[in-house]
């Protein structure tokens, strides 16, 4: 099994920059990469990694993605004088050219590469090029917006080629629209390209009709391109989840890549002078996390854009230490996403709604906006509107800076029945024995909660259970999996204990049809449920799901994960989940989505979950285990449509919780 994360980056692509006056270009500049690569040694992150050389791609690789004409053109830059170069940049849009850019360039795309091998051999499990210049806006044949070759859609093309892939994912969450990459896989479904953007109604450059979400890809590609305009700056980190958990998941999980690559530029950031965006560097730890369950952990991120330097920094060190592992920062005063981003995200999922199972529902619950570019009506220019004072002060604004992020010794702890052998992924242990004051406070717990339990069956674990939670309490471990004999009274025991001093708020994740007595009106503990029947819920901390086996429940289950457990987790923002499996009519099919679904909770309580299991189920708990520890998850499958009663129940419970719980919400007629 791959472990570890590769880091790339080589000094040399810093040796290049702007040798004339444009001031669109001189935001772009040597000092992205050395920044970067700094901050992530002096927080010891670089050091952690796996160091990968920096190789020059070959012209037949350039040639996967760019005409001959254009690379010809390219490779007679170094013998240009200033003027030579200043007249040949002008040919393209945004771009500039310095006699050492074609080695850069051809270093970028061999970096990525190079990274690309790295992840497909096993010979580490993730990673992330620091490269310079930046790709995805060049096209075929012209350069564009700072990029000369396209690294990604290059490294999409060649991990096909070199590895048989069917299906590649691309995950842009650069400001801009990477046009680049649209035009190079609008055709080919085994792609999947989505791209969030700042567009303003298409005042914003790229400045391209095609940047909209009603550009879906065409022919056998149509449904394979997803675009997110943002139309109005100042998103923020609710906007940007609301993104993930609504359109970008729910595709990339009915898709099942087997391989993510992501754009990764960090002008979507607070502070940056290109996207005036009011997102924090910190929401680039989640948004790596959510994508790091699928296509079994291979997951390449490429830098692209980033002009503030000292966002930029703090953001590439947060989606580094995500990927090695460290627990995710908790997100605090997350709520709805705003009126202009319900209403891009509710177009998005209406225009795909043809092409996806998962979207299939949304066009009888929703209403395609009618807001459009305001045009002149003589010339047909778009205007730009003007701008206002919130949009300012975007460009002063000021943010602190990120706090440090620490990892317990030990990533996970777990507790089998005794005599059970388990093998231990990489950072995980055994519990040992429970101490004597543990077993005194399992017997006080007993006698404040439930004194008719004397099966010591059922109470020997809950000393287990104690212990895991102490350790947890003490930073000595960061979360852990304890087999138990009785689900019901193991909650119960385990959420009063971490009340006492572990968490103010509990998240409890239960699948099993047992009643669970916990209370939730004190805003204390949120609970769901998901079981095999039916019941009527109206408290707005908890959660019933009724969802039945068959061939289809994997998609159901997986909706109900995206679009509600994760939106409320995020929002409730524990301090501890409680993720539980006990009686349940639904094991058959449990073990992997249940792998998926511990994993995307890891982004939450800062990866503090204590799983229970009822029962030795050997899948059950090494899926589990990897989940907890980081270790990769079975991919579930390209998933088919859901049963049209689970996603009306699904439906049902969101527009009942949506009212309290903001971040459910995905049309504006809800916000």
């Amino acid at each position: 099994m791959a472990s570890g994360s590769a880091l790339i980056f080589d000094e040399e692509m810093t040796r290049y920059k702007l040798l004339w006056t444009d001031p669109v270009c001189e935001i772009e500049v040597p000092e992205r990469l050395t920044v970067s690569y700094e901050a992530l040694k002096t927080l010891g992150v670089a050091q952690r990694c796996t160091q990968v050389p920096v190789r020059q791609a070959t012209e037949q690789e350039i040639l996967l993605a760019h005409s001959e004409e254009y690379l010809e053109a390219v490779k007679q830059t170094p013998k240009m004088t200033v003027e030579e170069l200043k007249a040949f940049s002008k040919k393209y849009n945004d771009v500039y050219f310095h006699q050492n850019i074609y080695r850069c360039a051809k270093l970028a795309v061999g970096a990525t590469l190079q990274l690309v091998d790295s992840v497909m051999k096993t010979e580490v499990r993730n990673g992330m090029a620091l490269v310079r210049p930046p790709g995805h806006h060049s096209q075929r044949s012209a350069a564009n917006g700072f990029c000369v070759f396209n690294n990604v859609a290059i490294a999409a093309l060649y991990a096909k080629k070199s590895y048989g892939l069917n299906r590649v994912l691309i995950v842009d969450w650069d400001v801009h629209h990477g046009q680049g990459v649209q035009y190079c896989f609008e055709e080919d479904p085994s792609v999947l390209y989505f791209s969030w953007h700042r567009y303003e109604n298409q005042t914003f450059w790229p400045n391209l009709p095609e940047s909209d979400y009603t550009s879906v890809g065409k022919g056998k590609g149509s449904g394979f391109n997803i675009n997110l305009p943002w139309n109005k700056v100042g998103m923020t980190n609710s906007d940007y989840l609301a993104a993930f958990f609504h359109v970008l998941l729910p595709a990339a999980y009915e898709f099942d890549p087997e391989l993510v690559l992501v754009s990764a530029g960090f002008d979507s950031a607070i502070g940056d002078p290109e996207g005036e965006m009011c997102a924090s560097p910190e929401i680039f730890a989640h948004l790596t996390q959510l994508l790091m369950p699928l296509a079994a952990g291979k997951m390449c991120l490429v830098l692209e854009g980033g002009y503030n330097l000292t966002c930029l920094a703090q953001s590439v060190c947060q989606t580094v230490q995500t990927l090695l592992g460290d627990p995710a920062p908790q997100l605090s005063g997350l709520g709805a996403a705003c009126e202009s981003a319900l209403e891009s995200i509710q177009n998005v999922r209406n225009a795909q709604s043809s092409h996806w199972s998962c979207f299939k529902h949304v066009e009888a619950h929703s209403e395609t906006s009618t807001k459009r570019p305001r045009l002149d009506e003589e010339n047909g220019a778009t205007k730009e509107a003007p701008e206002t004072n919130t949009e300012k002060k975007t460009r002063a604004i000021v943010w602190p800076e990120p706090l440090a992020r620490t990892s317990a010794s030990v990533r996970t702890v777990i507790a089998p029945p005794p005599g059970v052998e388990v093998s231990l992924p990489e950072g995980c242990q055994r519990l040992e024995d429970v101490s004597q004051s543990t077993t005194k406070e399992v017997q006080s717990i007993r006698n404040k909660h439930f004194q008719g339990v004397t099966d010591q069956n059922i109470l020997q674990p809950l000393g287990n259970v104690i212990s895991v939670l102490d350790q947890m309490m003490s930073k000595e471990v960061c979360n852990g999996c304890v087999v138990v004999c009785d689900s019901s009274v193991s909650v119960r025991c385990a959420f009063q204990h971490a009340l006492i001093g572990l968490a103010e708020r509990v998240m409890v994740v239960f699948i099993g049809d047992e009643n669970i007595p916990v209370i939730t009106n004190d805003g204390k503990v949120f609970l769901v449920q998901i079981r095999t029947e039916e019941t009527e819920e109206e408290c707005v901390n908890r959660l019933s799901l009724c969802l039945r086996e068959g061939e289809s429940f994997t998609a159901g289950f997986m909706q109900a994960v995206l679009g509600l457990i994760l939106p409320l987790a995020y929002e409730f923002n524990p301090g501890l989940v409680l993720g539980v499996v006990g009686e349940s009519g639904v094991k058959t099919h449990l073990a992997p989505i249940w792998g998926h679904l511990t994993c995307l909770l890891q982004g939450v309580a800062q990866g503090r979950t204590l799983a229970l299991l009822q029962g030795y189920d050997k899948d059950l708990m090494e899926v589990t285990v990897a989940a907890l520890s980081g270790a990769p998850v079975p991919p579930l499958g390209v998933l088919g449509a859901p049963k049209p009663e689970d996603v009306q129940m699904i439906e049902k419970q969101r527009r009942r919780l949506q009212k309290h719980w903001g971040l459910l919400r995905c049309t504006v007629s809800e916000s």
